[in-house]
């Protein structure tokens, strides 16, 4: 039997399974996120590790744990974890992907109606000064019927958002290192283009791509100042796929007019300056946070665990290990 140390609490349906299964585990109940200090105690004895985005597992603290054979994140990213090093140790490590695809879509389909109506400013102003009455030039926004949606990471993140924002009368065009098929992009009515043509022709730009060394920054000055001065920009991917700074200047500057994000370059942090402006929305990393997907993301790393401490297969192991029985 595996004792098991979660860094986080979990969606109930995840302990309930281990508690089902007689599992030794124990769970992090402080205040707030897990220190490493803590982290490190807490796992000496550790076999399995299920942590989320926000512990940081490198290998000072896979070191800390000579036993550790399974890292299960609660998450679709994983580089919170030094995957490698993990490997190297045969250390398994496994992630959530799939399940909180609708989620992070909704909500990307949100900030993008959000932002192009400018709804949170209304709302800030009306729970503050509020208006003088209806006027026909009074806060006007845009409609996204026959605007292009630009979309940079076409995965089942961004073939949601894609067939979402059909319904709008958005014109698709995405760009990823591969081209899809003829029939996927039939359905979803997209066309591909290069990446800079992408950024360029986008009146609504989303990412959704990994984030690896060639994607960080991907998006800077040099890119800001290639865009429509009308684009809004929005970011439910990853955080450093956007130089903030750059980005900052970029809506200071108006070469584009607004943006929307759920993550950020040094998350938790915000960039300075970025609170301050009315065309950005900001909202704090809740991609996946609706009750259905934490559900399925706790099933997962819970089913991870009781599969390995019964010596069967695991699911969607991400660093290239493989099991052998």
């Amino acid at each position: 039997m595996s004792k098991i140390y979660l860094s986080a609490q979990l969606p109930e349906l995840g302990t309930a399974l281990l508690e089902d299964k007689k599992l030794d585990f124990s769970v992090f109940n402080g205040q707030g996120l897990i220190s490493k200090a803590e982290l490190i105690k807490e796992i000496v004895d550790c076999e399995i590790l299920i942590c989320p985005l926000s512990t940081q597992v490198d290998q000072e603290v896979i070191d800390a744990a000579p036993n550790l054979k399974l890292i299960a994140n609660f998450g679709a990213g994983f580089n919170n974890i030094d995957a490698a090093y993990a490997k190297e140790k045969q250390i398994y490590v496994t992630n959530t992907p799939i399940v909180s695809t609708h989620a992070t879509a909704e909500l990307t389909a949100g900030l993008i109606i959000a932002l192009s109506r400018r709804i949170v400013e209304g709302d800030r102003l009306m729970h503050g000064d509020g208006f003088d009455g209806w006027a026909p030039l009074f806060f006007l926004g845009h409609e996204l019927k026959d605007k292009t949606l630009g979309i940079i990471g076409m995965g089942q993140i961004g073939q949601t958002v894609a067939k979402m924002m059909q319904a709008f009368g958005m014109k698709i065009i995405y760009t990823q290192r591969h081209q899809l098929d003829q029939t996927t992009e039939e359905q979803l009515n997209a066309t591909y283009c290069s990446q800079t043509e992408v950024i360029q022709q986008a009146d609504v730009l989303t990412l959704h791509a990994p984030l690896t060394e060639k994607t960080r920054h991907l998006l800077t000055t040099k890119t800001f100042e290639t865009m429509k001065d009308t684009a809004l920009l929005i970011n439910a991917a990853r955080g450093p796929l956007i130089d903030e700074i750059d980005l900052l200047q970029a809506l200071k500057d108006k070469k584009i007019a607004g943006a929307a994000l759920d993550v950020y370059e040094f998350e938790p942090a915000v960039s300075t300056g970025l609170q301050d402006l009315d065309n950005v929305i900001l909202t704090p990393h809740i991609g996946n946070a609706s009750v259905e997907a934490r559900n399925q993301m706790a099933a997962i790393v819970a089913k991870n665990a009781i599969a390995f401490s019964e010596q069967k297969p695991i699911s969607y192991i991400v660093n290239g290990l493989t099991q052998e029985f």
